[in-house]
């Protein structure tokens, strides 16, 4: 069962449903697990079993043969008590210590500057103020590494000044594109660009790495609630999700997982539950997303959650107001989540997990989407001057950062707790989930609170901005704190860092483990996952092998977990197909801006969702890394149909320890490559976000770094969503393309990774930024839109031959391929033109009636393509440039490794049509003649909104009506033609959904 005070939905539906059958005396409920095993096992290895398997110690106690004590929080009074901390006369020691047992994560300078402003104000500070101050200035909150002075000594030996690698590289490279559709860079939630005249989209990707290595469920559903928040925050209706993760090798031998450190089978099976959770109960889709697997991620796994928003343009107010009131909505606050900032920067160690229980939270996404349908309405009737979350830092952050300008007054007894007994500083620095601040007018906040009621989300007034530049907090008649707005801002001391980075590591090919002896503190030196003595002597033998890879194989197992349909916008889907299994290069979605005409009366524009993650590269190079990672996210997404000029990206970056001047030295690497790559592909920056300190100190001292990470989101539209292509071949007799020359680039490869040095190729390069890439992507883009690209994928992990075995297992068909056709930078060996990374290609499939155009565009573009092959409805083929048969495979083998399954019927094709219905020759079923139309929406609900797309397409009126509404009487049934109750989640989908709402609904009515 969890602990006491842990967010517990389902035992809170419980009791609801309690309420409403009529139950009295129902004060309290929790719900766990039962577990009986059978066999005679010791009691020593039952409780590995429960502590290792079964529970999660950080959030859940267990007992064994023994009936489970009740998990209640303990009757507790309140607590009003504020602490002084003896800071005034604190030496250095004494201060490190303070920071150290308080787990401030400030550095000797920081408590310094704090020792002297109170030192100023002639008293020391409480409790509530010094932890105020530690979350404003944590790495998590204000990117102190990111705004630092930085002195890089570079591979040349040369010793620059950097005065900030935010400055410097990532806003400096969108400054200088300076596109007019960037609406908002860096200044709020997410990042805002244009949609088309109306619209606006807000795009933001967030990481939730250190609670997700704790408790994975937990870390991951909050991860998304986190980020979904974000974009709430920005006043946008979230549209679309997107999950990147990077975990241990799920094969791991159990001898070699660090004490306290969770299997990376574990640690995915919860993540991809919390996002699963998250996003389908709040009906989000999730659309995009990559798995990614290394060593270094085996006590360090990287969560990425990313949320894509729509907003009408001009909606999103930003300045509070002198006299505003501080208006609290959503959840109630507990102890969950307290110094969740301070924890995300610091390393973690062996007793992370016994230590830091309350920086892990568990969501609660029905009161999230509660809160959503709170937002957008009170943004479309402007009954606020500004918005935003509280994430890291709870009312701390939320208020502070809103207040910077104003300052505030807080009264904190009027906060609602899940339960008594927490001090002051625990109520203001929660981070418990699912609560948003806003700045209300006071003749506003009467509608508002008539909204919240309505949508049975609690609100309350927390405070008011005063505009008198300092931060009051209050607990009852106790004066809490009492800051500078000033000083908590402009009041951290500047970091000046050390950072060398001194050339390319030289990573042996063989495999090591980061937790082995060969594991070196100096530098981040980790190869790539290799599969062991794989009996690989042939190139077939190493496309089998490549498609078997962890990275590359298929991941329906868990994309089909995701409902990546909701809201009924996503026009290219994750999956994609004659038998809609094969992947596609990146998400396609038509958003919902509200009644239109029906989609066959027009050709709306669309937005394409892609990313990039190559952190293979890292150890090499992570100024490669950073090229390679742009250039995937960017290609992605012209791909399916982007126009290179309308594309946006989003920087999230994953490092080590900052203090070691050779991590430094790599991200500051990594950090110019963005800036060269961005300005090189005209894709402006628009929103990021860094974590650091991803590191595990092991019993013995010793400390592991993740590999250097950099993931790249990108946000493209595309002019025409019925111009959107998909990445499967569609017909046999079609001409194959492959757009780019190959390179002997096959350093760090995948193919290295599987196959070593056992089929003797010499190409021992990382690959390189190809200088004509915007002209190929142009190019591409112009044959998409003039409509003769029937089929395009881009050349990734694996090379030209996985693309191929992709392209064909997707459409169900085959292709005869010469390799000595592959455009290429020299002469290259067979596995070179194979297996080779190379950056900026594609394959593309033109039908035969199209080539003479196809060839015109990209002639007149002068970017190196060739044809190479066709479409057959036999095998895929591929002949070397001897005129050997390397590889002969079919459909139905390379779909069977791909998806891990064994191949029960040979010889025998699937019987399924290549041919797709265009987007364009979709049609609806009319209704006679106009129907007004209920949809009738409830706490939990989330396919209203696609329900009354489908009754408008069909010919009808209709009106999304609350439940609460019916029972208030301001809607009749009566004065409806139709009823449409919706899907969705109402009640958590935990006791028998359906039926409680009929319940309720009943009793509502009754009333």
């Amino acid at each position: 069962v969890y602990h006491p005070g842990v967010t517990d939905p389902p035992a809170e539906n419980l009791l609801r449903a309690a309420r409403e059958l009529g139950i009295a005396g129902l004060e309290q409920a929790a719900t766990g697990w039962h577990f009986a095993l059978e066999g005679d096992l010791p009691d020593t290895a039952v409780h590995q079993l429960a502590a290792n398997l079964f529970a999660n110690p950080v959030i859940q106690s267990y007992t064994v043969n023994q009936p489970v004590a009740p998990p209640f929080a303990p009757p507790q009074t309140a607590v009003d008590h504020i602490e002084t901390i003896p800071l005034g006369q604190a030496n250095e020691a004494g201060l490190r210590q303070i920071s150290r047992e308080r787990r401030l994560a400030l550095n000797l300078a920081e408590m310094q500057a704090i020792q002297a402003y109170f030192q100023a104000e002639g008293r020391d500070p409480t409790d509530v103020e010094l932890e105020m101050l530690a979350q404003t200035w944590s790495e998590h909150c204000v990117h102190k590494t990111f705004k630092a002075t930085i002195r890089y000594t570079g591979p040349d030996g040369e010793t620059q000044v950097i005065d900030g690698l935010l400055n410097s590289y990532i806003r400096a490279a969108t400054e200088r594109i300076n596109k007019p559709w960037v609406h908002s860079a860096f200044v709020d939630n997410a990042g805002i660009v244009a949609f088309d005249e109306r619209y606006d989209l807000a795009f933001k990707v967030e990481t939730h790495n250190h609670p997700s290595a704790l408790e994975p469920f937990g870390g991951a559903n909050t991860g998304i609630g986190g980020v979904v928040r974000d974009v709430l925050g920005v006043s946008a209706k979230p549209i679309a999700n997107t999950d990147v993760l990077c975990f241990g090798p799920p094969d791991l031998p159990p001898e070699k997982l660090p004490h306290n450190v969770l299997h990376p089978r574990r640690v995915a099976a919860g993540v991809i539950h919390g996002i699963e959770d998250y996003g389908n109960k709040m009906g989000i889709p999730t659309v995009n997303g990559a798995i990614v697997h290394h060593e270094g991620y085996t006590a360090n796994p990287l969560v990425y959650c990313g949320c894509l928003g729509l907003l009408p343009r001009g909606s999103h107010p930003t300045e509070p107001q002198a006299g505003d009131l501080i208006i609290a909505l959503g959840g109630h606050t507990g102890r969950d989540g307290l110094r969740g900032a301070t924890f995300s920067s610091m390393e973690m160690d062996t007793t992370t997990s016994e230590i830091a229980g309350t920086a892990v939270q568990i969501g609660h996404p029905i009161m999230e989407k509660q809160v959503q349908e709170v937002i957008l309405r009170a943004r479309d009737e402007k009954l606020y001057h500004a918005i935003t979350d509280c994430g890291a830092g709870g009312f701390s952050s939320a208020v502070g950062e809103m207040g910077e300008k104003l300052g505030a007054r807080v009264q904190l007894s009027n906060v609602p707790l899940k339960y008594p007994g927490l001090r002051p500083w625990e109520i203001w620095l929660s981070e418990a989930q699912e609560r948003m601040v806003l700045a209300v007018p006071p003749e506003n906040w009467p509608r508002l609170q008539a909204i919240c009621t309505g949508q049975d989300v609690e609100a309350f007034e927390l405070g008011v901005f005063t505009g008198d530049g300092r931060i009051r907090i209050y607990a009852g008649e106790q004066l809490a704190g009492d800051l500078s707005v000033d000083f908590l801002h402009n009041g951290l001391p500047p970091r000046v860092m050390e950072a060398v980075f001194g050339g390319q590591f030289s990573v042996s090919s063989e495999q090591f483990s980061v937790f082995s002896e060969q594991f070196s503190v100096s530098s981040e030196q980790e190869t790539d996952f290799q599969f062991p003595n794989l009996p690989i002597s042939s190139s077939q033998d190493a496309l089998l092998a490549l498609l078997a890879h962890p990275d590359i194989r298929s991941k329906e197992d868990v994309i089909r977990r995701y409902d990546h349909e909701v809201q009924g916008g996503t026009a290219v889907k994750p999956l994609t197909g004659a038998a809609n299994h094969g992947p596609s290069d990146a998400a396609v979605l038509l958003p919902m801006t509200g009644h239109r005409p029906p989609i066959t009366d027009h050709r709306p524009p669309a937005v394409a969702l892609s990313n990039g993650i190559c952190p293979q590269y890292s150890a090499h190079d992570p100024y490669i890394m950073a090229w390679a990672a742009i250039d995937e996210a960017v290609r992605n997404a012209v791909a399916v149909g982007a126009d290179p000029d309308r594309i946006a990206i989003l920087d999230n970056f994953c490092w080590g320890n900052p203090e070691l001047p050779d991590r430094l030295g790599g991200l500051v690497r990594c950090a110019q490559g963005c800036y060269d790559a961005a300005v090189a592909y005209g894709t402006p920056f628009i929103s990021g976000k860094d974590s650091l300190n991803n590191e595990y100190t092991g019993a013995d001292g010793r400390k592991h770094a993740i590999p250097g990470t950099l993931l790249i989101s990108a946000l493209g539209l595309l002019p025409d969503v019925s111009r959107a292509v998909t990445m499967d071949f569609k017909q046999p007799g079609s001409r194959i393309y492959v757009l780019g020359d190959t390179r002997g680039e096959l350093l760090a490869s995948h193919y290295v990774a599987v196959a070593g040095n056992r089929l003797s190729v010499s190409g021992d390069q990382q690959p390189q930024p190809a200088p004509d890439a915007l002209a190929r992507f142009r190019a591409l883009h112009q044959a998409i839109g003039a409509g003769v690209a029937r089929a395009c994928h881009d050349c990734s992990e694996g090379g030209l031959a996985v693309t191929l075995a992709e392209m064909c297992l997707a459409g169900n068909l085959g292709a005869v391929i010469d390799l000595a056709q592959v455009p290429a930078d020299g002469e290259l060996a067979d596995a070179e033109l194979l297996f080779s990374q190379s950056l900026s290609r594609f394959v593309i499939e033109v039908a035969a009636a199209d080539t003479a155009v196809f060839e015109q565009i990209m002639a007149a573009a002068n970017v190196p393509c060739q044809s190479i092959g066709q479409t057959t409805s036999g095998n895929l083929q591929i002949q070397g440039q001897t005129g050997e048969l390397l590889i002969d495979l079919s459909p139905e083998r390379l779909t069977a490794v791909w998806r891990g399954e064994r191949l029960s019927v040979t010889g025998h094709r699937l019987s399924v049509s290549s041919e797709k219905s265009p987007i364009s020759n979709l049609q609806s079923p009319n209704l006679q003649s106009p129907k007004h139309i209920l949809i009738l929406h409830a706490n939990g609900t989330n396919r209203d909104k696609d329900a009354a797309l489908a009754c408008q397409l069909a010919g009808g009126e209709p009106e999304i009506v609350h439940v609460n509404q019916l029972a208030a009487g301001e809607r009749r049934l009566l004065d409806y033609h139709m009823l449409v109750v919706p899907g969705g989640f109402s009640y958590g989908d935990d006791l028998g959904a359906g039926v409680l709402w009929a319940l309720d609904l009943s009793r509502r009515l009754a009333a």
